[in-house]
């Protein structure tokens, strides 16, 4: 077998599934790098950096970042963060390597759509990288890509020609990619378990997988859709999101029928489950992580599999509160708000569950432990914000502030990474048969958690006081002038936090190489992917049996007799 068709166009899930985690790390530093291009310039709106003006010589003349840049940094950050990030690492990446392990399957179920939707996956991210280098710049409009700006074109101005077109072609074939991913692992799931692997049997992180494919199953193909409209809107005249009597740039434009707020419809119908699609497989994650260095069943594992589903399907049903500053019925807003606070019993029985399963339990600190508490942490602290702005009267004055920003990041963005974080030093030894540094990563954790509380807790202090967001600067808002020094704070926590990350980097290529030989099963894990390889598995228990009497170890296989 060629070089080419064993590592680059493979059919194995594991090298696929390699294959997505990398193309998410190089993902996460380019959106890394965006977020800290912005930081510099809020805190230095003014300052001449001869490397802006050699990257975009239109865009920063002089070396001063002009704010349409600035906006297409923001836009192209949150696009590549939420969707080659925060939905690849943990889903397709480690859902790929390890989902096919967990249910004793060899492979999944059509490894050549597998390979397929990975570099579907590739070609959406280069596209949408592209948008820096042609005329015109990126598109500015944010991640959510409101019309009518984003539907009329050149006309609009800078970075709404060419470069809206590439991002809505990113996230079409991105979307495409999802879709095929989201068949493979339902057909996978459903036919493939080894025998005795019934539904209840099957590891939590499977349980992740399962229901976050059949979110995105639904959640994608509305989002494709809406994406080809604005496509057609943009280049064939059509109007599903322009109404008539539009005015720009003094020129009357001949479009009629359309509306702006189906798009914010369409757009939410797919963003608000994006949320679970982003943070459902880390809940997988940290279920199986606490439990094992717990050395403790999972407390309450029926309620948490409920609770996943119950999360899934309330999500679909409260996309209407990313938007009750658009002037819905105030009937529709309550009718949203109350189960928007619906969501949160199953979230809050997750969340009493991992502490039920650490209480009481012989706690390992060791880094993925600790990532996986983290994780717990940030979920709460993101959580408890978001009741603030699950409210219409308080969503009002929030909603355009710093307060949704660090809301967002901590729940959505922030604690999916720890996810991440806590599954790649857990599946580490399992992936390339040595430990990940447990020095390095302890440091890497602690200067990681205290630094995104120190960046985004004060996020939500703006934006109390009315800092709006997606401002290029501030320094025109008499009243913004205190928080000076706040915004400046932010900013080098951010440098800080982003300069950390490189001990991690270091210590994952390090560790590939000369971390320390783990053996097969080096936790003592009771599921699947810990066992030597076999064709011929029979599952006679529950994937969570720590702590058995009568039993010469503290923990049973799954596949033991």
């Amino acid at each position: 077998m060629s070089f080419l068709r064993r590592y680059i166009f493979s059919t194995d899930h594991k090298v696929i599934g390699q294959q997505y985690y990398f193309l998410a790390l190089v993902s996460v530093f380019i959106g890394i790098v965006l977020s800290v291009l912005m930081r510099y310039h809020l805190s230095y709106p003014d300052a001449k950096v001869k490397l802006f003006e050699w990257l975009w010589p239109d865009a920063a003349a002089g070396g001063v970042m002009t704010p349409e840049l600035y906006l297409s940094l923001m836009t192209v950050h949150g696009t590549i963060m939420v969707f080659f990030v925060l939905t690849t690492a943990p889903q397709s990446g480690f859902g790929n390597y390890f989902l096919p392990l967990q249910i004793g399957a060899e492979d999944m179920a059509f490894p050549r759509l597998n390979m397929l939707s990975f570099w579907t996956t590739f070609a959406g991210l280069i596209v949408l990288l592209a948008a820096f280098f042609i005329p015109g710049g990126a598109p500015l409009g944010g991640w959510t890509g409101y019309p009518p700006l984003s539907a009329v074109g050149q006309i609009a101005g800078p970075g709404q020609g060419l470069g809206v077109d590439l991002w809505i072609i990113s996230i079409a074939l991105f979307s495409i990619a999802s879709l095929m991913g989201s068949i493979n692992f339902i057909t996978t799931i459903i036919d493939l378990r080894a025998p005795g692997m019934t539904l209840l049997r099957m590891p939590l992180t499977t349980w992740g997988w399962f229901v976050t494919a059949t979110i995105s199953l639904f959640a994608f193909a509305v989002l494709l859709a809406a994406g080809i409209l604005l496509l057609l809107d943009r280049n064939l005249h059509t109007s599903f999101f322009l109404p008539a009597g539009l005015v720009i740039s003094d020129r009357a434009l001949d479009h009629k029928g359309g509306s702006p707020i189906l798009w914010q419809h369409l757009f939410w119908f797919f963003g608000h489950p994006e949320v679970y699609i982003a943070i459902l497989p880390g809940m997988g994650v940290v279920s199986t992580v606490l439990s094992v260095f717990s050395r403790r069943p999972v407390f309450g594992y029926r309620a948490m599999v409920f609770a996943m589903m119950a999360i899934a399907f309330l999500g679909f049903l409260v996309w209407g509160h990313h938007m009750f500053v658009s002037g819905m019925s105030p009937y529709s807003s309550i009718a949203f708000s109350l189960i928007t606070m619906a969501v949160g019993v199953p979230s809050a029985i997750k969340t009493f569950n991992w502490l039920g399963t650490i209480w009481g339990g012989r706690l390992h600190l060791n880094t993925a432990m600790l990532y996986g508490l983290g994780f717990v942490s940030l979920f709460v602290s993101g959580g408890i914000t978001g009741i603030f702005l699950g409210q219409p009267t308080m969503d009002l004055y929030f909603h355009d502030t710093y307060f949704v920003v660090g809301h967002f990041h901590l729940i959505m963005g922030v604690a999916a990474i720890f996810a991440i974080f806590a599954a790649t030093y857990y599946w580490f030894p399992a992936m390339y048969g040595r430990y990940l540094g447990e020095t390095l990563g302890k440091i890497h954790f602690y200067l990681t958690f205290i630094g995104v509380y120190a960046i985004f807790i004060p996020m939500h202090l703006a934006g109390i006081v009315g800092n709006p967001r997606r401002y290029p600067d501030f320094k025109e808002f008499e009243f913004l002038a205190p928080l000076t020094r706040l915004h400046l704070g932010i900013t080098h926590m951010a440098f800080f936090v982003a300069a950390v990350q490189v001990l991690f980097v270091i210590n994952l290529f390090w560790s590939m190489k000369r971390g320390a030989k783990a053996p097969v099963n080096p936790w003592n894990a009771t599921t699947l992917e810990w066992t030597e390889p076999s064709h011929s598995l029979q599952v006679n228990h529950g994937p969570y049996e720590y702590s058995v009497p009568g039993r010469p170890r503290d923990f049973v296989m799954q596949s033991d007799e």
